[in-house]
């Protein structure tokens, strides 16, 4: 099935509103995984639409939640997202971090009681498009063990960090801290085809080329030791400073049953110009044209930016299994 991304965004509306969930909550996650989706980003995409709303509609996800902002310190916030969709209380967190920074320089926010929060660099590119640093840090359900250890304890933990640009899109760098994708290694299983013995651990500890014993056990940080402290780090931001349940605790993203996950995300904003006496931008392109013109390398986000491209002005191909999923789900089914 080929279809235009607002095409695809009243769909995923639809579904989602079909599946109580406000229209206003409704329509801001539709927005934020057709982004995914034309980003190539298929992970936190469309594919996500038919576990979002069972969860919806079940109450692990509360779709009528509004998220509250508590100021409490003079650059300090606490965002409650009241057990509903991420999107919302991430969106209200920006709003408020944007106010504070005229009289700061520098704010930040804690948000609990969340859920899935997708593609990380979607937020913080919202920052970047207000002429704002942006940096993100969240947690999700257990999947990495600690380094040395067996029992996985750690979400794969994503961080994502945006900076504005003078002209053309901001420079968005966003990643999870395992060594792949999770659902590389579910595919692999689906498929029943081996893994690389470096991707993840069986239930005992051991380095496995099974996919299905990894998904028994636990992913690998990238970086080995080093990935792992930073995913021990990511955790102690998201969960324990903002107060929210840490991996181990935190129910799945994928499935409607139990409470809700209750994870947590941090955000820093920072107004670069008030540090940099107003030198930033200048700055920030002479280390850019360096990385291309003297190291020859390609900037973070070029491929990403071209498939954005591409899908807004032709739209993008979606699986007729995973179309007629969310078109039923859109219409009560």
């Amino acid at each position: 099935m080929h279809a235009s991304l607002p095409e695809l965004v009243a769909l995923c509306t639809d579904a989602l509103t079909a599946s109580r969930t406000s229209a206003d909550n409704a329509a801001e996650v539709a927005a934020a995984l057709v982004a995914a989706e034309a980003d190539g980003l298929q992970g936190h995409g469309l594919s996500r639409v038919a576990s979002y709303a069972a969860q919806a509609r079940s109450g692990k996800v509360d779709g009528h939640a509004r998220p509250r902002v508590e100021r409490i310190r003079a650059a300090a916030l606490r965002v409650d997202a009241a057990n509903g969709f991420a999107y919302p209380a991430l969106s209200m967190a920006i709003e408020a971090l944007a106010e504070l920074l005229p009289g700061s320089g520098i704010a930040a926010a804690a948000i609990n009681r969340s859920h899935h929060f997708g593609a990380a660099g979607y937020h913080v590119e919202r920052m970047a498009a207000r002429g704002l640093i942006g940096l993100l840090v969240g947690n999700s359900p257990r999947a990495i063990a600690p380094w040395g250890g067996r029992s996985p304890l750690f979400g794969t933990n994503p961080i994502a960090f945006a900076a504005p640009r003078r002209q053309g899109a901001p420079l968005v760098i966003d990643m999870s801290l395992s060594k792949v994708a999770r659902g590389k290694v579910m595919l692999a299983a689906k498929r029943g085809e081996a893994i690389p013995p470096d991707w993840a651990l069986d239930a005992d500890g051991r380095p496995t080329t099974d996919a299905e014993a990894a998904l028994a056990g636990s992913m690998l940080a990238m970086g080995d030791a080093k990935g792992s402290a930073l995913v021990m780090m990511v955790e102690i931001l998201a969960a324990a400073v903002a107060n929210a349940h840490f991996g181990f605790e935190a129910s799945s993203f994928f499935d409607a049953e139990g409470e809700p996950p209750g994870v947590g995300q941090f955000l820093l904003a920072i107004d670069a110009d008030a540090f940099s006496g107003g030198q930033f931008d200048q700055r920030l392109e002479c280390l850019l044209a360096a990385i291309v013109d003297q190291a020859g390398a390609r900037l973070p986000g070029a491929r990403r930016l071209a498939r954005r491209e591409q899908a807004r002005r032709s739209g993008i191909d979606v699986d007729d299994v995973l179309y007629d999923e969310i078109k039923a789900l859109a219409e009560g089914g």
